[in-house]
C-alpha cells in the first residue's frame, strides 16, 4: 500500500508564507489607526533624535544604525519566533529554506579547533576533485585556518556559482597534503537521509527539516519501500525543527483521504483561517506507522506528528515535542533586511493547538541527557552509527542502544503480528446437544 504517488504541484509557497514587498508591509502596517501610527513615529524620531544628538561614540549612534536597533528591539520583543534580520541574516533564511545555495558541496564539521570533511556531496565539485570524508580543510585561498570558526569556514566555501575558491587539504590516512581549486556550483541539500528498510520489512526514514524538497525526497523514500515490499513504517521525526509548513502537510498528505482535513492554521480574525487538506484521488497509505517524536520535534515537524496521531494514522513514540504551533510570516524589506512575523497558530483537524503544548506521544520512551546526545550524533551521522570503532574514534564514547527506535519496531512488530493472526474458528450452531447419562443426545427419563 505504499504505491501512492503524490503529483508535488509547482510552485509551492516558501514555509513560513513568504510575503515580499513594501506595498503588503505597509497594507500589514495599515492595521492600526494613522494617527496612533504617526504619534508612535514621532516619538521614536524624537528619541533617536537625542541619542544621534548626545551619545558619546557618534560611530554607534547614526542614524541607519539606531533604527536597525529600534526595529530590532520592537520586533524581537513580539515573542521568541518574531524577528528582524538584516539583510546578511535575511538571506541566509531564504536559502536554509529554499534548499539550494552556492557552493562547493562539502559537508564540513568542527572538531578540536580544526575543519573536517563529513562527506562530499555526490557528484558536487569537492567529489569531483577528489576530496573525501575525513579530510582536513587546512587553509582557504591562501590563509591558514588556525582555529577556525566553522560558521566562517562555511561563508567562505559557500559563493556565487561560476566563482572559484582554492583550499589545502591535508589526508591523514597518506600523510599528505595537497591543493584544490573548486569552482562554485548551485548545490540541493538532502533533508532526508538514513532510508533503509529493517529487519521484518520496516520501511525507516529520518527527516532532519522540513525544505521545499522534502516532498520530493519522501516520495523517492516511499517508492523504494514499495519495491523493497515494506510492510510497516517508521518516521523519525527527532530534533527536527521544523521549516516549510507546505512541506510538512506534503509529507502528511498521502496518508489521508481526498477532500480530508489535514491540519489548518487560525490567524487574529476569523477569515484568516487556511486548510489544508488531502488532494490525491489514490486510496491512502494504510500500512501501520510509527513515528519517533523528542523535546527538540517542533514547528512543522509536529504537524506531521500531530495530523497523523490526531486522525489515528500513527503511533507516536518519544517524549513530547517542543510546542511551536506558530507560523511565521516573512516580509522583504528595504536594502535586503527582512522580518519574520507570528501571524498565526496551527490545529490539527480536531482543533487540537500544539503550541506551548506539543505532542504527546502514546508510548513514552524518555532518554537521559547522555542518552539524548549520542542519539543525536547517530542521526547526524548514520553511516558511523552501525560502525561502533569509528563511532568511537570520531566521538570518543561507544555508540548507545536507541530505545526509541527499538519501542517503535516492538510495536509495529506487534500490529503486523496481530494483523496476520489466525482467526479463530467459528463456534458450529448445529453441533449435538450434550449427551444425557444414557448416552443418547436429549434423552430423557
Amino acid at each position: 500500500m505504499l504505491k501512492r504517488i503524490f503529483t508535488i504541484a509547482c510552485g509551492v509557497a516558501l514555509g513560513f508564507g513568504l510575503v515580499a514587498g513594501a506595498a503588503q508591509l505597509a497594507t500589514a502596517l495599515g492595521i492600526l489607526p494613522n494617527r496612533d501610527v504617526n504619534r508612535a513615529a514621532s516619538y521614536v524620531r524624537d528619541v533617536m533624535a537625542i541619542v544621534g544628538n548626545n551619545y558619546y561614540d557618534q560611530k554607534k549612534a547614526t542614524a541607519p544604525e539606531l533604527a536597525r536597533a529600534a526595529l530590532r528591539g520592537m520586533v524581537d520583543s513580539l515573542d521568541p519566533h518574531s524577528e528582524f534580520m538584516e539583510a546578511k541574516d535575511f538571506a541566509l533564511l531564504n536559502q536554509s529554506m529554499g534548499s539550494e545555495f552556492g557552493g562547493v558541496g562539502l559537508q564540513v564539521e568542527s572538531r578540536k579547533g580544526r575543519i573536517y570533511v563529513v562527506t562530499p556531496v555526490k557528484d558536487g565539485p569537492g567529489d569531483r576533485a577528489g576530496i573525501r570524508g575525513g579530510d582536513e580543510i587546512i587553509s582557504i585561498d591562501g590563509a591558514k585556518l588556525d582555529k577556525p570558526d566553522i560558521d566562517n569556514v562555511v561563508e567562505k566555501l559557500r559563493g556565487k556559482p561560476g566563482t572559484k575558491v582554492a583550499a589545502g587539504i591535508f589526508r591523514a590516512s597518506e600523510n599528505r597534503e595537497f591543493p584544490v581549486t573548486l569552482t562554485r556550483e548551485k548545490i540541493k541539500t538532502q533533508s532526508i537521509s538514513n532510508v533503509r528498510v529493517l529487519e521484518g520489512g520496516i520501511g525507516y526514514v529520518c527527516i532532519a527539516q522540513f525544505t521545499e524538497r522534502t516532498g520530493e525526497e519522501f516520495f523517492d523514500a516511499l517508492r523504494q519501500f514499495s519495491e523493497e515490499n515494506a510492510t510497516s513504517l517508521i518516521i523519525d521525526l527527532r530534533n527536527n525543527p521544523g521549516g516549510v509548513l507546505e512541506a510538512a502537510v506534503i509529507v502528511a498528505e498521502p496518508f489521508f483521504k481526498k477532500g480530508e482535513l489535514i491540519v489548518y492554521t487560525q490567524g487574529r480574525a476569523t477569515a484568516d483561517r487556511d486548510e489544508f487538506r488531502g488532494v490525491s484521488d489514490e486510496a491512502p497509505i494504510s500500512v501501520p506507522v510509527a513515528i519517533l517524536i523528542n523535546q527538540n520535534s517542533a514547528s512543522a515537524a509536529e504537524v506531521v506528528a500531530g495530523a497523523l496521531k490526531d486522525s489515528g494514522r500513527a503511533v507516536i513514540i518519544g517524549e513530547r515535542s517542543f510546542g511551536k504551533g506558530s507560523v511565521q510570516s516573512v516580509f522583504t524589506l528595504k536594502d535586503g533586511d527582512g522580518m519574520r512575523l507570528t501571524t498565526a497558530r496551527y490545529y490539527t483537524s480536531s482543533g487540537v493547538t500544539i503550541h506551548e503544548h506539543g505532542v504527546s506521544p502514546q508510548v513514552e520512551v524518555v532518554l537521559t541527557p547522555d542518552e539524548d546526545n549520542n542519539i543525536a550524533m547517530q542521526l547526524a551521522r548514520p553511516e558511523l552509527a552501525d560502525d561502533p570503532a569509528a563511532f568511537k574514534q570520531r566521538f570518543e564514547t561507544d555508540p548507545v542502544p536507541d530505545r526509541q527506535l527499538q519501542a517503535a519496531i516492538g510495536v509495529l512488530q506487534g500490529v503486523t503480528a496481530f494483523e496476520r493472526r489466525e482467526p479463530r474458528p467459528a463456534a458450529d450452531s448445529a453441533a449435538p446437544a450434550p449427551a444425557q447419562p444414557d448416552g443418547k443426545p436429549g434423552a430423557k427419563k
